[in-house]
C-alpha cells in the first residue's frame, strides 16, 4: 500500500541539500535553539500544573516522581537527538516518521503537533 511507503534518508538529505529561494534558511544557532527550547518549557505551568499532579497522585513520593519524570524526559531528549543526527534535515517528528514508519503514520503524528 503508499500510505505506508517510506522517504529514504539519502532523499531527505538531497532535498535538504538543496539551495534556492524555495528552500528554508537556517537562521537559528545552537544558543538561539536552546533559549527557545528553555523558554518553551519554563512558565507558569510547569510550575503550578505538575506541582499539583503531584500531590494529587505522587503523595509523600513527589522528589521521586520528580526524579522520574526527569529521567524519562532525558531519555526523551536522547532519543530526539539520536534521530536529528540520522536525519539532520529540517522537520521534526513528521519526518522521523516518514523515514521510519512511513507516510501514514507521519501524516498522524503531523496532525497530533497540529492538534496539540
Amino acid at each position: 500500500m503508499k500510505i505506508f511507503a517510506k522517504k529514504p534518508i539519502e532523499v531527505l538529505l538531497a532535498q535538504a541539500a538543496e539551495q534556492g529561494e524555495h528552500t528554508l534558511k537556517r537562521s537559528l544557532g545552537p544558543v538561539s535553539l536552546t533559549a527557545l527550547g528553555i523558554g518553551s518549557v519554563i512558565g507558569a505551568g510547569i510550575f503550578v500544573l505538575t506541582g499539583q499532579a503531584a500531590e494529587a497522585h505522587a503523595g509523600p513520593a513527589i522528589t521521586i516522581s520528580f526524579i522520574v519524570a526527569g529521567l524519562v524526559c532525558a531519555l526523551a531528549a536522547l532519543c530526539y537527538a539520536e534521530l536529528a543526527s540520522t536525519i539532520p534535515v529540517a522537520g521534526s517528528a513528521y519526518t522521523y516518521a516518514y523515514a521510519t514508519v512511513g507516510e501514514f503514520f507521519a501524516w498522524i503524528s503531523a496532525w497530533d503537533w497540529i492538534g496539540e
